[in-house]
């Protein structure tokens, strides 16, 4: 069984930076794709970024050239950082992490990121 732990969430003013973490531990060999997640009240959970092992991103056209989405294959740990945010950027962060060789996906608790404007 794999665990995933966000922390780094808070609040923060609109314009200012932010930088979540998400540690995976458990029965881990290696990691897929890893991302995150958010979900605003009200609404659908929608993708805010992903990376595969090798490094190859993918972004929210909503967040892309704000956020920088990283990982530490060694430490099983993805990392977003948050600059110029907005208040629309208010939600919940899911960090996400699919496993081999069945491609399982695994989710974390989520992380409460508020900008104030």
């Amino acid at each position: 069984q794999v665990q995933l732990v966000e922390s780094g969430g808070g609040l923060v003013q609109a314009g200012g930076s932010l930088r979540l973490s998400c540690a995976a531990s458990g029965n881990i060999f290696s990691i897929n794709t890893m991302g995150w997640y958010r979900q605003a009240p009200g609404e659908q959970r929608e993708l805010v970024a992903t990376i595969t092992r090798g490094g190859s991103t993918n972004y929210a056209h909503s967040v892309e050239g704000r956020f920088t989405i990283s990982r530490d294959n060694a430490k099983n740990t993805v990392y977003l950082q948050m600059n110029n945010l907005k208040p629309e950027d208010t939600a919940v962060y899911y960090c996400k992490a699919v496993l081999p060789p069945l491609y399982q996906p695994y989710w974390g608790q989520g992380t409460q990121v508020t900008v104030s404007s």
